[in-house]
């Protein structure tokens, strides 16, 4: 077996201390780790933000994973970081990072590549919000408190993914990579109707979690 090290995040610190996350992370991992004959010489975790560099935790891990020349593995790739940077500067530690979700053969360009395709998702949706705001304002729509369309459209994005569920569930121990390249290949479109790719999958997954 292949020596490696986890890692695990979670964004607070409430979030550590109920073990919300951390339990699906360590499950994950486990899980992976069996699949694909690694060996965790040693599991690092801490509660941080996602914006914060300051991580003693994965500063050690990068400086155990140097000594044994072996991966860091982590469950989903923003428990790294949600920030395309960040991750670039991450990989300049000439350390391997493996993503479960994304598979064991996934190389950093590839990792940029789904960092950077998440950071442009978020900020269209935080675009379209705003966007999607402003008109309502222009239409003389008071904002504010529980808003019925916000509920309204995670329904019907939850339904939506509920449709996906039975090749989803077929689907499910593949890499969100793989999985991806399978939906395109049987023709199935994403719920707005184009191709699929990683991160979409990471997604929809969530949602049926």
């Amino acid at each position: 077996m292949r020596d490696a090290i986890a890692y695990i995040r979670v964004s607070t610190a409430k979030q550590g201390r109920s073990g919300l996350g951390l339990e699906a992370q360590q499950a994950a991992l486990a899980r992976f780790a069996e699949a694909e004959g690694f060996r965790f010489v040693r599991t690092f975790s801490e509660a941080e933000s996602a914006a914060d560099d300051k991580r003693r935790e994965l500063n050690a891990a990068l400086e155990l994973a140097r000594k044994r020349k072996a991966p860091i593995i982590v469950a989903k790739l923003d428990r790294l970081s949600r920030d395309v940077h960040y991750i670039s500067g991450l990989m300049k530690h000439r350390v391997p990072f493996i993503v479960t979700e994304l598979g064991a053969d996934t190389d950093p360009f590839l990792l940029h590549i789904y960092a950077a395709l998440a950071e442009k998702e978020r900020q269209l949706i935080s675009r379209r919000t705003k966007d999607a705001l402003a008109a309502a304002r222009a239409r003389g729509v008071v904002l504010g408190g529980h808003r019925e369309q916000s509920d309204e459209n995670r329904q019907e994005a939850q339904e939506r993914a509920e449709a996906l569920r039975p090749v989803f569930a077929e689907l499910s121990g593949w890499s969100a990579r793989k999985a991806a390249a399978e939906l395109n290949a049987r023709g199935v479109a994403t719920p707005l109707g184009g191709k699929w790719h990683a991160a979409q999958v990471i997604r929809i997954r969530d949602r049926l979690a």
